[in-house]
């Protein structure tokens, strides 16, 4: 991986292959390596992905909002010298992408939404979120990341891929705490962005879990309606995890919605 410089952080990411630019964000109490499964099936694109601040590689940067981490997405397209991309974002870095479309939709050509919506947090989520970081302040966070990763996945999965949620489960108990619990704080504090999807002109792709237990179904029903130009797609059997739980079908759907991005994107030229 390669780095750059973030507030004084050293942030890592990686950028290989040539093509149009996807740069992929992943969720909470993950890394960039969420997407190495998928990335030798994704034709002819150039593939960014990156390590959040406080995950994987990367150092972690105090009192951070989304706001800031889309700061830091945009920081790396400074570095690399890219004026438009495809954005796609897992969970909580479907909450960045969102915030950085805000920011920044002239230099999206599209917006993935990975396992993830444009609402904020309910009471219950939120109450929830600082119990989570009252106790890793106290007792740390490996027994809550312990029981963290394997309910993101559907029971059926988890039963035949225990080395795989088992080897996740250990990365995620090797970050900095202070990096997940700055992440639990940023995610309890966003703000709503339905407008941003609703004033986005750039296609959107929803691509969610039928047996999803993190984003309740009427949440997945309500954003499906609000972009202008929606690829929706919601997986049979397949929990959070969809990269994991349905590889084969996240590769067509991804590379379907990149052909599609370009071709929306000549057909505005032209017209």
């Amino acid at each position: 991986m390669s780095l750059f410089n973030f507030e004084g952080a050293n942030i890592h990411y990686s950028d290989q292959g040539k093509g149009e630019a996807v740069l992929f964000i992943h969720g909470f109490c993950e890394d960039s390596s969420v997407w190495e499964d998928l990335i030798p099936g994704l034709s002819d694109k150039r593939i960014i992905t990156i390590d959040l601040p406080g995950f994987g590689q990367s150092e972690t940067i105090p009192k951070l909002t989304i706001e800031k981490y889309g700061q830091v997405i945009y920081a790396l397209l400074a570095e690399l010298d890219l004026q438009k991309i495809v954005l796609i974002g897992h969970s909580m870095g479907g909450y960045v992408a969102l915030s950085f479309a805000e920011k920044f939709p002239n230099l999206l050509l599209g917006l993935g939404l990975f396992n993830s919506h444009p609402f904020p947090d309910s009471e219950e989520t939120k109450s929830n979120r600082k119990k989570a970081i009252e106790f890793i302040e106290k007792f740390g966070a490996e027994l809550y990341v312990k029981q963290l990763i394997p309910a993101l996945f559907t029971p059926k999965f988890k039963r035949s891929n225990n080395f795989l949620i088992e080897k996740i489960t250990f990365n995620a108990c090797n970050y900095d705490p202070k990096g997940i619990t700055t992440a639990l704080s940023a995610m309890a504090n966003r703000k709503e962005q339905k407008s941003t999807l609703v004033k986005f002109d750039k296609p959107v792709l929803h691509l969610m879990g039928k047996e999803e237990t993190v984003i309740p179904h009427e949440i997945n029903l309500e954003q499906s309606h609000l972009a202008k130009v929606a690829s929706i797609h919601i997986l049979k059997n397949v929990g959070h995890m969809a990269m994991y739980e349905a590889k084969e079908k996240s590769i067509e759907i991804l590379n379907d919605f990149f052909e599609f991005c370009t071709f929306y994107e000549s057909t505005k030229i032209t017209t």
